[in-house]
């Protein structure tokens, strides 16, 4: 919120430039960064709820639209993502807003093209990937009503879409290191494994994920299908098709071309409309089922509490425990770095890692210069991710200071993989040169700084 600057991942690309300036608005009023976007995602929980309500009751009826919101709000992963400072609950709002608008434009009231359209394109600037995920369901929507009214909410689209594409492109210093930093991510992360490059297991792979993220996000409520009527009424066939044009393109991006179980949040957007149809099957077994009410209202109490439980101790990122527990680590970390050296003779070597990564080193240890390990390769060249101050900068040597030595940050404890990787890394520093210390239960391994430039053979260093 400081400074924009995709290029530096400041955010990273594709930037959520109207994210940040909701964010930079609400942290005039609180004086808190983290916490103005925990409000964002609390305000735009809250519009979710309303949201599924309203549609839900219009496709089926009162009882399925008050389960509908009830099972958004008790979602496991609904739950942590309105409580932490992320742009998925904010999109997921928008995916209910946008599939209201355009459900209305669907039945034919063209009186919503322009509001589905201003919608479509705020949404596209908190998340660029909402235009390729609930476009389609807008062009759908569209052939239902009039060529000029259709036109007009493209058109719409395209200027709300240049209201903040434009600034966005300006203070990121223009359109070549716009792009160039989105193309050199696209190539580093997402391109890597998609369906036209990796075998078709990687995809199968991402598809499990996908279905455990499911059963992650609601809980028991996820075997509602199975209490389906085999036979739905025909009023429901337009439910269904609208339902498979919402849901069906972000179904395949995850599927063939990327998805990371740490990336959770990027299904919200598909949970609405899953909200709508578990909450109906729910409400027609409560209406069909032979059980006493007291049995049936048991049951359903059972199952809240389940999901409840699942958010609170499930051994998963998103659950209120494994919060806890890494703010816990991240405390520790930041007390003890001061032991293992001050700023002015240590430099933090950070990994690029969503828990204690090196933006976690740079924000909360912002004394200290941080490098991010490895180095990254940019359509400019070679260069390292550093923090210093909470500001980031591509470099293209590695930095000249006062430092007599370097520590590799900490990753999460108990955890093999990371214990792994960091034995990996030791590798290739000499014996002789390493110091470890264990202190509040995370063990800090330091070199001398002349051996820096075997972490980064690729970067030279800077001359002092």
């Amino acid at each position: 919120m400081e400074r924009f600057d995709t290029r530096v991942h400041q955010p990273h690309p594709p930037g959520y430039f109207l994210y940040v300036c909701i964010g930079r608005v609400v942290n005039f009023l609180v004086h808190d960064p983290n916490l103005s976007l925990v409000l964002i995602s609390v305000a735009a929980s809250m519009a979710t709820v309303a949201m599924i309500y309203l549609l839900a009751q219009e496709w089926f009826d009162l009882r399925a639209a008050r389960i509908a919101g009830i099972l958004f709000l008790i979602s496991p992963l609904a739950w942590f993502h309105g409580t932490v400072a992320l742009t998925y609950s904010v999109e997921a709002a928008f995916s209910a807003l946008i599939g209201y608008l355009c459900w209305h434009i669907y039945k034919g009231d063209a009186t919503f093209v322009v509001p589905a359209a201003l919608s479509l394109g705020i949404s596209a600037g908190i998340r660029p990937s909402s235009i390729l995920f609930l476009g389609p369901l807008f062009l759908f929507s569209l052939w239902s009503v009039p060529i000029k009214r259709s036109l007009l909410g493209i058109g719409v689209l395209g200027l709300t879409g240049a209201a903040w594409f434009v600034p966005m492109i300006y203070s990121s210093g223009g359109f070549a290191n716009y792009f160039g930093a989105f193309i050199s991510l696209w190539r580093t992360v997402p391109a890597k494994n998609t369906v036209y490059n990796s075998p078709i297991a990687t995809s199968l792979a991402r598809a499990f994920v996908i279905a455990f993220i499911y059963f992650l996000c609601f809980g028991l409520a996820s075997i509602a299908p199975l209490l389906a009527p085999r036979q739905p009424s025909t009023s429901q066939r337009a439910h269904s098709i609208f339902t498979a044009v919402w849901v069906v393109p972000a179904l395949c991006f995850f599927t063939f071309i990327f998805l990371k179980f740490v990336n959770s949040g990027y299904l919200l957007l598909v949970a609405v409309p899953g909200c709508l149809w578990l909450a109906h099957w729910i409400a027609d077994w409560y209406d069909r089922s032979r059980w006493p009410r007291t049995a049936r209202l048991s049951l359903i109490t059972v199952c809240a509490a389940v999901n409840v439980a699942i958010f609170l101790a499930f051994p998963a990122y998103c659950s209120y425990r494994s919060v806890r527990h890494f703010e816990a680590e991240l405390n520790q970390v930041q007390t003890a770095m001061p032991t293992v050296g001050p700023p002015s003779d240590l430099l933090i070597v950070g990994f690029d890692n969503h828990l204690l990564g090196y933006r976690h080193a740079g924000y909360y240890l912002p004394g200290y210069r941080t490098l991010e390990y490895p180095s990254v390769q940019l359509t400019e060249g070679t260069r390292i991710f550093s923090m210093k101050d909470r500001s980031t900068e591509l470099l293209a040597s590695l930095p000249a200071g006062t430092w007599s030595r370097f520590v590799l940050f900490p990753l999460p404890a108990g955890n093999q993989e990371y214990v792994h990787y960091i034995d990996d890394v030791v590798k290739l520093l000499p014996d002789s040169d390493l110091h470890s210390v264990t202190l509040n239960g995370h063990p800090f391994v330091t070199a001398p700084i002349r051996d820096l430039p075997l972490l980064y053979p690729q970067v030279p260093f800077a001359a002092r």
